[in-house]
């Protein structure tokens, strides 16, 4: 059964817009098999359905009211003590996940077997691809989708989202890398293979500029498939006069016979760009 005909949704659905029916024994089973689904792979809240990603809004009202159920109580791991709604993810070595201390991923969320986690975090509702590298001190935030063998290097920042239920989360597509430092939020979409340079910075709002032809082209939300982007800055007029304000400059694309696994350097090497 697809995300789309599953009959939770109705339920969660219904409560969302009224939560008193959250007292009914029907609905919060639904609420609670919903996350337990999103834990083990079952679900997701975004999946790509042909060219497109679709947004399953219903799985995200079902975390939101799973918050207002949850009761926070203490949570110990190890000599760790934490108080919180939500406890992490068990049973690592069935998924065949490996996470370094102190990595936590947050139950709700999925990662595909072959993953590594470093000292990083992912948040519920997010998924995490096959193969995929979360390396130190990088962040998953709620609903991002990470594809499979992903590189998210050191520091790295995607941003979640759970309100508006609507709204597109973060999405990096399979083979991406993304340099150390950087930031994504605000749905932002980096399709397959793209190579992004360290401390680039995405927002829904950025200027994506493609300056690899004879001419600029701005576009704004989407890494196109296999680019090349590093930071920049352009000028921008504002009433106290004219100042450098930050994008992303997408410099070329990345070259066939560049291997998936190639490090950060390798991939930038031919644009004589530093990481």
């Amino acid at each position: 059964m697809s995300t789309l005909e599953d009959p939770r949704a109705a339920l969660v659905r219904a409560a969302y817009s009224d939560k008193k029916r959250l007292e009914d024994a029907a609905t919060k089973e639904a609420v609670y098999s919903t996350i337990e689904a999103l834990d083990v792979g079952q679900l997701r809240t975004a999946e790509k359905i042909g060219d497109e990603w679709v947004v399953h809004a219903w799985v995200k009202e079902a975390i939101l009211l799973y918050f207002g159920l949850q009761k926070s109580a203490p949570i110990e791991c190890g000599g760790l003590e934490f108080f919180d709604k939500v406890p992490p993810k068990r049973d690592l070595s069935r998924f065949n996940i490996r996470v370094v201390p102190p990595g936590v991923a947050r139950y709700g969320s999925f990662l595909e077997p072959g993953c590594i986690l470093m000292p990083g975090y992912v948040n519920i509702g997010a998924r995490v691809g096959a193969g995929t590298m979360v390396d130190t001190w990088a962040t998953v935030g709620s609903c991002a989708q990470i594809g499979a063998r992903v590189h998210l290097s050191g520091g790295v920042g995607i941003g979640g989202v759970l309100e508006p239920s609507s709204a597109r989360p973060v999405i990096v597509e399979d083979g991406a890398f993304v340099g150390s430092r950087c930031v994504i939020v605000e749905g932002v979409l980096v399709e397959r293979e793209a190579v992004l340079g360290a401390n680039v910075v995405l927002t829904a709002s950025t200027p994506i500029v493609d300056v690899s032809g004879a001419t600029p082209t701005i576009t704004k939300g989407r890494v196109p498939a296999r680019s090349v982007v590093i930071p920049g800055t352009m000028p921008k007029r504002f009433a106290a006069g004219e100042y450098q304000v930050p994008c992303a400059l997408i410099i070329g694309q990345r070259k066939a016979s560049t291997d998936e696994k190639t490090s950060l350097n390798d991939a930038l090497r031919s644009f004589d760009v530093a990481v």
